[in-house]
C-alpha cells in the first residue's frame, strides 16, 4: 500500500489517529505525519543502517527537546573553545570568569559538557546555569565533573545532532581559541548567519589578553577572503573579536536590549520587539536601511500576525514587520543593533 501524507490512506489513518488519541499527544497533525514519515521509510528503504541513522537521530532530537524545553524562557549562551585547554592558563580562567557573569546576569551556558574551555565554561556559571551536550568520543570528550550526574546532559551520537542542539537552543554563540571543531562551529554558525538559515544572533571571539589567536582568523578572512570578492564589506558584522570578557557581555546584553526574536511569515519578516518603536524611529530605520527592503517594500509597526499563533508565549510582543530582501543578514544585524539604539 502506498501511503501518502493527506488523508487519503483510509483504515491506516483512522488507525493512526486512534492510536494518537490512546496515548495522548500535542499537535496531532505533526506527530500523524511523524508516523506517516517512519512507516513510509520502512516500506521504502531496506538498508538497516539509513534506518538506525534516522531512528537515533530522532530519538537523539526528542530527547534534546525534553530536556531544553522547562528553560525555554532563559536567554543561552553556547561557549566552544579547546578541549585541551589546562586549568592553569589564562584563558582558561577568563572563560570561569565569563561564564561566572552570564550567570549573574541569569543566562544559561550550553558547553559540550567535556574538559578544557567546556569544562571552564560550567565552572564558572555552575551546573544549576549549565548544560552539557556531550559527544561520544574515542577520547578527550569524558564528561567533566561538574556536570557529571546532572539531568541537564545530553550524550550525542551524531555529530549533527548536537550540533543543531548547540544553535537551536542558543542566543549568543562565544568562541574561545580551540582547534578544528572550535573553528568548525564558528564557521558554520557564520554560514548559518549570512544565509539566513539561522536567526541573527551575537557570535563573538575572545581571544588571550595580548591577541595571537583571532586576529590571526582575521587576517585571513580580510586578505584572502574579503580582496578576493569571496565575501562583502556586511560580512564583517557577522561576527566581534574581543579580549574583554566584560565586552563580551555587554554585546550580548545590547543584542537584546530591545530585539527579541524574528521569524518570516510568508514574505514578511517579523521582527518581535521587547518595547513598541513609534513612527520617528521608523522612519529613521527607513532612511537608513533602505537598501535592505526590497524595491516598493513596506516597514511597519504590527502587532503578532494570525500565522504566529503556534507560539502563543510571544502574543503579546508588539513587532516590526518589513519585506526584507532575504540577502543582506549581516546588515539585518546592523538593523537591529539600530532598533536597540532607541
Amino acid at each position: 500500500m502506498e501511503l501518502h501524507f493527506d488523508r487519503s490512506n483510509g483504515e491506516i489513518d483512522q488507525l493512526i489517529d486512534e492510536l494518537m488519541g490512546r496515548v495522548g499527544v500535542h499537535h496531532p497533525e505533526m506527530i500523524r505525519q511523524m508516523i506517516l514519515g517512519a512507516l513510509k521509510s520502512g516500506q521504502e528503504n531496506d538498508y538497516l543502517a539509513d534506518q538506525k541513522l534516522m531512528r537515533t537521530t530522532l530519538k537523539e532530537m526528542r530527547f534534546t527537546n525534553k530536556i531544553f524545553a522547562p528553560y525555554r524562557r532563559r536567554r543561552k549562551v553556547s561557549i566552544f573553545g579547546s578541549a585541551r585547554t589546562a586549568p592553569d592558563e589564562p584563558i582558561y580562567q577568563k572563560c570561569v570568569s565569563f561564564a561566572r557573569m552570564l550567570a549573574e546576569r541569569n543566562y544559561m551556558v550550553i558547553t559540550g559538557g567535556g574538559p578544557g574551555i567546556m569544562l571552564a565554561g560550567n565552572e564558572g556559571a555552575g551546573a544549576a546555569n549549565s548544560f552539557a551536550v556531550n559527544i561520544d568520543l574515542p577520547f578527550e570528550q569524558d564528561l567533566n565533573p561538574v556536570m557529571k550526574g546532572d539531568e541537564k546532559v545530553i550524550n550525542y551520537k551524531y555529530f549533527f545532532n548536537r550540533k543543531v542542539a548547540f544553535l537551536k537552543e542558543t542566543d549568543a554563540v562565544v568562541l574561545f581559541p580551540g582547534g578544528f571543531g572550535t573553528l568548525d562551529e564558528g564557521m558554520e554558525i557564520m554560514t548559518l548567519i549570512q544565509t539566513g538559515k539561522n536567526p541573527p544572533i551575537p557570535l563573538i571571539m575572545i581571544d588571550d589578553d595580548n591577541g595571537g589567536y583571532w586576529d590571526k582568523f582575521l587576517d585571513f578572512v580580510r586578505d584572502p577572503l574579503f580582496k578576493r570578492g569571496l565575501i562583502s564589506g556586511e560580512d564583517f558584522s557577522l561576527f566581534t573579536i574581543t579580549n574583554d570578557t566584560t565586552e563580551a557581555v555587554k554585546l550580548i546584553d545590547e543584542f537584546y536590549r530591545n530585539y527579541h526574536s524574528m521569524r518570516f511569515v510568508r514574505n514578511k519578516l517579523v521582527i518581535r520587539l521587547n518595547q513598541p518603536l513609534d513612527s520617528e524611529h521608523l522612519k529613521i530605520l527607513r532612511d537608513e536601511f533602505s537598501e535592505i527592503i526590497i524595491p516598493n517594500g513596506q516597514l511597519q509597526l504590527t502587532s503578532a500576525l494570525p500565522e504566529e499563533i503556534d507560539q502563543p508565549d510571544l502574543s503579546k510582543l508588539p513587532r516590526l514587520t518589513l519585506d526584507f530582501n532575504r540577502r543582506s543578514y549581516g546588515l539585518l544585524k546592523a538593523f537591529i543593533r539600530r532598533i536597540n539604539s532607541f
